[in-house]
């Protein structure tokens, strides 16, 4: 499978110099002011092979990494990693949320929309990721919008399942066929472990096969490093896509 060769990459660091994250933005509303700031990487051979096309992950930041200085995106998670050489078989946007502001749906889908558009993206592989807020974020977007992605991994959040499914209006059957694998830290001390347990449960409940969840005992609020390290997670995404 092509996909799967291209994961090995992870595993090995790369030799050459960090592949560049460019820094980009867009006007989403320009009545209501509303900007996208966004990192995008793209992987090592997007413009040797022209008529490829990639999977798309977004990763959503934590609150600590808000404002406007979109080096701070790098602090943690698939933006860190891809500056320090990672090579990665994604397209990745990683977007910044502003100061004081929390996720908002209609900027990230109008950011999805525009990269599917500019880039050569396999829109039956779109991937959610993303740690704290970011994992509010993935929740919340993941589910109310269910048929747009292939799989979700909200590490270290939660939400309120019920609320988000209702007003969504999302689709069962998509929802039941979302990949969705959630991370948190036993001893998490700022966002509850049973954030994540309410979650899968309302997933369950409402008719979901398998979400998996992934408990690490000793971990407390970090529970991110561990994750975006672990090239199982990148090979587990790669085997979703929306048929």
């Amino acid at each position: 499978m092509k996909y799967i060769a291209l994961i090995l990459a992870l595993v090995v660091p790369a030799l050459r110099a960090a592949p560049v994250q460019t820094q980009q933005s867009i006007t989403v509303d320009k009545v209501k002011k509303l900007e996208a700031r966004f990192l995008l990487y793209l992987p090592e051979d997007y413009q040797k092979k022209e008529a490829a096309k990639w999977p798309l992950m977004m990763f959503l930041h934590g609150a600590g990494e808000r404002g406007g200085d979109l080096n701070r995106v790098k602090v943690h998670g698939p933006p860190m990693l891809a500056e320090k050489g990672q090579k990665f078989p994604f397209i990745i946007v990683s977007p910044q949320c502003p100061k004081g502001q929390v996720w908002d749906a209609e900027v990230l889908l109008a950011l999805l929309d525009h990269v599917c558009k500019k880039y050569r993206v396999d829109q039956s592989r779109q991937y959610l990721t993303g740690l704290s807020m970011g994992g509010y974020g993935t929740w919340s977007l993941g589910i109310a919008h269910c048929d747009r992605f292939a799989a979700i991994a909200p590490i270290c959040g939660g939400g309120n399942f019920i609320k988000i499914y209702n007003a969504s209006g999302a689709k069962g059957a998509a929802l039941r066929s979302l990949g969705v694998w959630a991370f948190h830290g036993a001893k998490d001390n700022v966002v509850k472990l049973s954030e994540s347990e309410k979650m899968v449960a309302g997933l369950k409940k409402f008719g979901h096969p398998n979400p998996k969840l992934t408990v690490y005992p000793e971990a407390r609020h970090n529970s991110w490093t561990k994750t975006y390290d672990n090239p199982e997670l990148y090979a587990w995404f790669l085997k979703q896509a929306r048929k």
